[in-house]
């Protein structure tokens, strides 16, 4: 039987490796590692090329079964995404502090291997291209700048800022010389010399992009970074897999945030009675016991949390390959803000890792609060999904487990996870009750400051807290909205509004995909009646891959 949909998709991973190496290192896939994307108008238009040629080809394939069907819709859904955005001219213009072709280019380090010669090679021949890869980047970005299509004034000047800390222009140094300063002393002198060298040039390469945004891209971003309903409504839709009515999303957020908030108060009146939420996060921050004062001991903290919940969850609530029983916890090499998680490679010889970039203000940590963070990134969180997924060769065309990724799902199966595992009495303590109960209403909170900023929506007057009643949605209100409601450090915080701002409809996803998993589960749930099994349906749901959540819900249905 010949499965053309799994034979074109997977010919199209190798097709898009091919013009974006740094896909190729991201999603594990070998012998790429040396070269570098064209990012110039030309290798952009090549790509979108490839992305309608494929979606034709796709379309027209008759699946042979439900698992090709599945791979089907998967595909033409996550690639016509893609073809909108670009005739909708958004993609090439984008620069955010978190996410832009320059931050793609740096990245990529971070996951590259460094055992051996050959690896140091590698990375010495991607270093040497980096001058050519980000000129091609300036002319797309002059190219789109000069037809008037540019991002907000504000996030170029976040990210020059970000640029100025990677060359070591300010902060704790240089990232590129810092990465070739971690070759072993066995490396031969010419190709030490050559990292070096290279690494010089890609420093400075990156430092002329900074002063091309400051020069030129500043003076002329958009003044305000609010980016409306059309183009918010896409990219929503980009982000969750499914269209949602914003106006009861909105209204929902508000509805879920004072639910939480409730919740909240009980929890902190468990940890000391009588006291308000923030007398007792004082409380648990004064307890040594609930404290880690250094990065490495945050790693290892980690590490030990992550490693006991595979071991504990395995075959008891979850089917864990042995493969994906293998999790690596990093602190990040820079220090912009942010915790994520990455896939293993191909051939797991590159395990899932979570990942902790930690501001250089934030010295301590506490463990109540970030508990359930490790579940999130953990198990039975992303590295569970992700890994299961790339694992699931039987069940999934190359595609689906190396590059298919949709927020919603992703994003919304991570918390879910977290308050499967307050089920499942994991989070028993009230201190770590406390930690979750902070991370959803923190997810809660930026669904309503997500959609009011960029839709500049009025304030409820007779929104259950009080908040600015009848104003209207401005950045500076939704950073004091969400110190409000969360009780991280406000380096965090200004990183977290930031980021909304520069990437309209990413944060919602989380907490509107968590809904969707619950929905989800009560209507299978509801069609299996007493049959229903937990397990089964976590297997079922995670072995139909990542999926935008409208695909979901239908192939899970079908199930």
């Amino acid at each position: 039987m010949t499965r053309d949909v799994d034979a074109r998709t997977d010919r199209y991973v190798e097709e898009l490796c091919a013009l974006d190496p740094l896909t190729a290192t991201y999603i594990g896939v070998a012998d790429h590692d040396a070269d570098l994307p064209d990012l110039s108008p030309d290798g952009m238009q090549a790509v979108e090329e490839l992305n309608r040629a494929a979606y034709a080809e796709v379309a027209a394939i008759e699946p042979v079964d439900e698992r090709e069907q599945v791979a089907k819709e998967a595909f033409l859904e996550r690639t016509g995404l893609d073809i909108e955005f670009a005739d909708a001219q958004l993609d090439r213009k984008f620069v955010s502090v978190i996410s832009s072709g320059i931050h793609n280019l740096r990245e990529v380090f971070d996951l590259m291997p460094t055992d051996t010669e050959d690896d140091w090679a590698a990375i010495g021949a991607r270093l040497a291209g980096m001058p050519e890869a980000v000129a091609g980047y300036t002319a797309t970005l002059r190219e789109e700048a000069s037809a008037g299509r540019v991002s907000a004034k504000a996030q170029y000047a976040k990210v020059t800022d970000q640029i100025l800390g990677w060359t070591g222009q300010k902060g704790a140094g240089a990232f590129f010389t810092g990465l070739v300063s971690q070759a072993p002393d066995g490396t031969p002198a010419s190709l030490r010399a050559e990292l070096e060298a290279s690494a010089a040039k890609a420093n400075e390469a990156f430092a002329e992009f900074g002063r091309f945004m400051a020069d030129e891209l500043i003076p002329v971003g958009l003044p305000k970074e609010a980016v409306g309903r059309e183009h918010y409504q896409l990219a929503s839709r980009r982000y969750l897999g499914a269209e949602i009515d914003l106006e009861e999303t909105y209204a929902w957020g508000w509805q879920e945030l004072e639910r939480l908030s409730a919740d909240m108060d009980t929890t902190a009146d468990r940890i000391l009675p009588g006291a308000s939420l923030t007398e007792a996060a004082a409380h648990l921050d004064k307890d040594p016991a609930r404290q880690l004062t250094s990065t490495d001991a945050l790693k290892e903290w980690m590490q030990t949390t992550a490693d006991r919940a595979i071991a504990e969850l395995a075959e008891v609530h979850f089917d864990i390959p042995e493969p994906v029983r293998r999790i690596e916890c990093m602190i990040a090499p820079t220090s912009d803000g942010g915790i994520y998680y990455t896939g293993p490679s191909e051939d797991f010889s590159r395990p899932g890792r979570m990942w902790w970039s930690v501001p250089e203000s934030v010295t301590s940590f506490g463990t109540w609060r970030e508990l359930t963070t490790v579940y999130h990134e953990g198990v039975p969180g992303h590295h569970l999904q992700v890994a299961q997924t790339a694992y699931r060769a039987e069940l999934l065309n190359r595609w689906q487990r190396l590059m298919c990724w949709v927020s919603g799902h992703g994003e919304g199966w991570a918390l879910y996870a977290e308050r499967l595992m307050d089920d499942l009495g994991y989070l028993d303590d009230p201190g770590d009750r406390l930690g979750m109960l902070d991370g959803q209403s923190f997810r809660a909170a930026r669904v309503i400051i997500d959609i009011g900023m960029h839709l500049e929506l009025t304030i409820p007057k007779d929104n259950p807290f009080g908040f600015h009643p009848g104003e209207v949605w401005t950045p500076d209100l939704g950073r004091e909205f969400i110190g409000q409601h969360c009780l991280m450090e406000d380096a965090f915080l200004d990183f977290e509004v930031a980021r909304y701002l520069g990437w309209p409809g990413q944060a919602p996803s989380y907490k509107v995909g968590e809904r969707i998993w619950f929905q989800a589960r009560d209507d299978a749930r509801a069609r299996a009646g007493d049959a229903f099994d937990l397990k089964a349906f976590h297997r079922a749901a995670l072995d139909l891959g990542s999926l935008g959540l409208d695909p979901f819900r239908a192939a899970l249905a079908r199930l």
